[in-house]
């Protein structure tokens, strides 16, 4: 198989499932700015509605800080200043009318489990719980293993339009790889 055909192949996947814009590799909060930069683009071209484009931004600004906080996939160095890249990917598309954000990043395995536990309670509540929800967390500490406020995941499932789809694989060594899918 040539190289062309290959890449073709995999060109015509994404396409086959929706995908309008994707990112695999190495994220930063600089990579972040112009991904996002572009998706808003993408978007805007297309003449999505402007409420649409804002909540997809959330959700996608929301997935790829987890993947850069959490991804237990990081390279970490010092070029005249600290630098940190987390891998991951984040994906965006269309699916039956309406917008998906789909990322995906490893995970320690036993971090995994209670990522699961949080995940399946949000997936569980309604809007209204989500609501409450988010409020008792905005006003708890932050809890000590946080690198964040502890409250992407609740915006994720209080902008995603269904419940949030995730799963794990386990992989080698200690490590999962972990998806997160919201629709909007």
């Amino acid at each position: 198989m040539s190289i062309a055909t290959e890449y073709f192949a995999f060109h015509r996947q994404l396409q086959e499932h929706g995908v309008v814009f994707s990112f695999a590799g190495y994220l930063s909060e600089g990579i972040l700015f112009s991904l996002g930069e572009a998706l808003k683009q993408k978007m805007s071209l297309e003449e999505a509605d402007s409420r649409v484009i804002k909540r997809v931004f959330s959700v996608f600004v929301e997935q790829v800080q987890n993947i850069i906080r959490y991804s237990a996939d990081r390279v970490e160095g010092d070029l005249g200043r600290p630098v940190e890249l987390s891998s991951g990917m984040v994906v965006v598309g269309r699916e039956q009318g309406r917008f998906f954000v789909v990322c995906g990043n490893m995970v320690r395995r036993d971090e995994a489990t209670e990522l699961q536990r949080r995940l399946e309670r949000l997936a569980s509540m309604d809007k209204d719980s989500l609501k409450s929800y988010y409020r008792e967390r905005l006003r708890a500490p932050v809890e000590d293993d946080s690198r964040g406020g502890n409250i992407g995941l609740i915006e994720i499932a209080r902008r995603s339009t269904d419940p949030i789809e995730f799963g794990f694989v386990e992989v080698a060594g200690d490590r999962s790889f972990f998806c997160l899918k919201a629709y909007i």
